[in-house]
């Protein structure tokens, strides 16, 4: 997040999309809730389902899925037409403004309207309201990313919030919202194709040379696979061996058939902490210790370092994380030895300049976020302050382009995918939960009620959904939440939603797939 939790709760307009949040974030769910009931912050959300924020919402966009470039074009189109830009903040701080006022030129509420499906008036409104705010503040998560333009769909947003001059002050911001909970440490380490700690490019020959000599070996310069083309490298015998840890990609990657295939065709080894789908498959599994079997630091979604400490002693064989990579470059030659985890931190520290101000002292009691260059420094509330960090913020324009899943008479309804409250990702835990399981116990399709009633689908039916990669049957919960040719499946469960789901489609920038969008028909069973 550019921002802090606690400042959604400092700002007049809130825009969320993307994102279910009471549901995949209940916390941050109930600061909005908080915002708008107590402190009386105008909400604008934009999603394919009528989720539970869209009641407190001023403005509700039921958008179709994948057409995000298309609304943020739209509202930058309103605001210019109108005259409620930030002319001051848009001289000052950004470049490329002219080009991205001629692109979005082209996309006025009424054509965008037709496009997702909404009323170009909600458009106008929802243009304005973030607009005329002092402090609007967007949310987003993997309802945005998730898709074959998903870095598009985010450039689509930052030029909503520099072009209003929503950026760098308290309660402003764009602001994703991470899936797991140290997804962020994750990346801040480097867990990413083409960098190092801290976002640091490997193919940049100065920090090549200083994390070969704090390692003294020599380093690839070369990005390395996303997961995408892991997988497709592995069915296609490029990719030898995987090293899985703390994933269960036989639940929650798109195509779960190709998954398997190529799960079958390496040498897999799985780290976890329960034998997961995934495990089921591996040739070698190693056992490790939960997060309250260790010591260690866990980065939350608003860049906040903290601690977390060893609770019980890790049951049977299980070792922490660190343990077991540690004796695992032993055994393959590389002989450093690291007597307790604050030492790894401390390694990261000199090798990252966001964490180089963070020490284990400092973090005893509450977290610090980061950049913090320095140990006298604060942490940083919320980024860009004064100016972008590049200098200039880049007003970047993007188009609209549709997925390829759409438009298939064989394939003509859309499914999209999301969380749940009562279940968490794979379920590799909270599907060992009683209580858990008699609240949510399988998985389920969201079908309109006259899509329901034209296929002569009953509620609790089981029917069958299919798509060019498979087919699944499920049990349908008829609704409105979603649009007559919308279907919703939560991703928890194996055979799932992810059977369906499109490995192909991949955003150009990222590789990440177009899981939220994928062309199904449904059938019922005889």
């Amino acid at each position: 997040m550019t921002n802090s939790v606690a400042e959604i709760k400092e700002a007049d307009t809130i825009f969320v999309t993307g994102s279910n949040t009471t549901e995949s974030h209940p916390v941050i769910g109930a600061q909005i809730k908080q915002a708008v009931r107590h402190k009386g912050a105008k909400l604008i959300v934009a999603d394919p389902r009528e989720i539970e924020l869209a009641k407190d919402a001023d403005v509700f966009l039921k958008i179709k899925p994948g057409t995000t470039i298309a609304l943020s074009n739209a509202m930058v189109n309103v605001i210019l037409q109108e005259g409620l830009e930030n002319k001051k903040y848009i001289e000052e701080n950004t470049e490329g403004f002219e080009a991205l006022k001629e692109v979005v030129a082209k996309y006025t509420p009424e054509k965008v309207a037709e496009i997702c499906g909404v009323d170009a008036e909600d458009i106008r409104k929802a243009a304005r309201l973030y607009a005329e705010a002092n402090k609007g503040s967007i949310l987003y998560c993997m309802g945005v990313t998730q898709h074959h333009n998903g870095t598009e769909n985010v450039i689509s947003l930052s030029n909503l919030a520099l072009v209003t001059g929503n950026l760098g002050r308290e309660g402003t911001g764009v602001n994703p919202l991470r899936g797991q909970n140290n997804v962020q440490g994750a990346c801040d380490m480097g867990a990413l194709p083409n960098v190092m700690t801290g976002y640091q490019p490997v193919n940049n020959p100065a920090v090549l040379e200083k994390f070969e000599a704090a390692w003294e070996v020599k380093l690839s310069d070369k990005p390395g696979l996303t997961i995408p083309e892991i997988m497709h490298g592995a069915e296609a015998g490029d990719v030898k061996m995987l090293y899985i840890f703390g994933e269960n990609p036989m639940v929650s990657d798109p195509n779960t058939k190709h998954v398997k295939k190529a799960l079958e065709k390496a040498f897999v080894v799985v780290q976890d902490i329960f034998l997961t789908e995934t495990a089921e498959l591996a040739d070698v599994v190693l056992p490790a210790a939960v997060f309250a079997e260790k010591d260690g630091t866990f980065v939350n979604t608003e860049r906040r370092v903290q601690r977390v400490r060893k609770a019980v002693e890790p049951v049977g064989e299980a070792k922490p994380d660190w343990v077991i990579f540690m004796e695992l470059m032993n055994k393959l030659g590389y002989d450093k030895k690291y007597n307790n985890v604050e030492e790894v931190f401390q390694e990261i520290r000199t090798v990252t300049p966001q964490y180089a101000g963070i020490t284990y002292e400092r973090i005893e009691e509450v977290g610090i976020q980061w950049p913090c260059p320095t140990e006298d420094h604060p942490g940083t509330k919320f980024l860009h302050g004064g100016k972008p960090a590049r200098g200039a913020g880049l007003l970047k324009p993007v188009e609209f382009v549709e997925s390829n899943e759409l438009n298939s008479e064989e394939y003509p309804l859309v499914l999209t995918t999301g969380r749940i409250l009562y279940q968490y990702h794979t379920r590799t835990m909270t599907g060992k939960t009683e209580g858990i399981n008699n609240i949510a116990p399988e998985a389920y399709v969201e079908i309109n009620s006259k899509l329901a009633a034209a296929k002569s689908i009953e509620d609790g039916e089981t029917i069958k959904v299919a798509s060019r990669r498979g087919e699944i049957t499920i049990k349908a919960k008829v609704t409105d939440i979603v649009d007559e040719n919308v279907l919703f499946i939560p991703f928890h469960w194996g055979e799932g939603a992810n059977v369906l789901t499109n490995d192909e489609d991949l955003d150009k920038y990222c590789k990440i797939p177009g899981l939220k969008v994928t062309g199904v028909k449904v059938e019922k069973l005889a």
